[in-house]
């Protein structure tokens, strides 16, 4: 694949979207990691002055901030920093959480703290929230459900995470960043595949070997599990079912 044709051609796509819903510009977090790197800088190309990147910092570790900043300068991003950090605290204590507290119901609040933030800044300056999701995580529904997922377009969302590194190094995302581990940054030392359970690069040939209708070099059992988790997500792919009337009069 040529990725410096892949590139332009995903830029081309956010300025349609934009244009087609009569907006001004887009509105991105950056969380210092490769997918929000990658989306920053086909953002920037497309759009050098209506674009908006937020860092938005919620317990987060200084090694994400330090590279999310370095993104912000490195590529002349206009930006805002917010931190969520004190609202995160009010609803520990209106909840009844603790703040180390691991569970989903409590990690997710971050995400969904950072979506409204950016809904914020999207409605005030007519701009779309371009999300950072990629194929692999949204094959394994790994992304919060009104969170990181509550976006109005995702332009990684076909290619796979290993996609995302080849486009990544086109771009000159930073080798740190490239480097490191991808990680939610729910919680300290949290990664990516330690969570899901597998790596990415396993994940990705199997992702491709789905869709060729080719898996027998493929341990079942692994492949029933990412079938499995396709499954399950699909409710956070998809709208809300809505209950349909029929009038058995007519």
């Amino acid at each position: 694949m040529d990725y410096k044709k892949l590139a332009t051609d995903i830029s081309d796509w956010i300025k349609k979207q934009v244009e087609e819903a009569n907006a001004k510009g887009v509105v991105f977090g950056v969380s210092g990691g490769v997918d929000s790197s990658v989306v920053s800088v086909l953002c920037k190309n497309v759009f050098p002055k209506e674009h908006l990147a937020l860092i938005l910092p919620c317990f987060s570790s200084k090694r994400d901030l330090d590279d999310a900043e370095l993104v912000v300068k490195k590529f002349d991003l206009n930006y805002k920093i917010i931190n969520l950090e004190d609202v995160f605290l009010v609803f520990s204590k209106i909840l009844g959480f603790d703040l180390q507290d691991k569970e989903l119901a409590v990690v997710n609040i971050k995400p969904r703290l950072r979506m409204i933030t950016l809904y914020y800044f999207a409605n005030k300056l007519n701009y779309l929230v371009v999300g950072t999701g990629n194929k692999s995580e949204l094959t394994m529904g790994y992304f919060t459900k009104y969170g990181d997922g509550g976006v109005d377009i995702l332009p990684l969302g076909d290619l796979t995470k290993t996609d995302v590194y080849k486009l990544a190094k086109v771009l000159n995302i930073p080798q740190r960043i490239i480097k490191k581990p991808p990680s939610a940054g729910l919680w300290p030392r949290q990664t990516d595949e330690e969570e899901m359970g597998i790596k990415y690069k396993l994940l990705d040939q199997i992702i491709d070997a789905i869709e060729d209708g080719d898996l027998k070099n493929f341990d079942k059992k692994i492949v029933e599990k990412v079938l499995k988790k396709k499954k399950q997500s699909l409710h956070k792919l998809n709208p809300p079912k809505v209950f349909k009337v029929v009038d058995s009069n007519k």
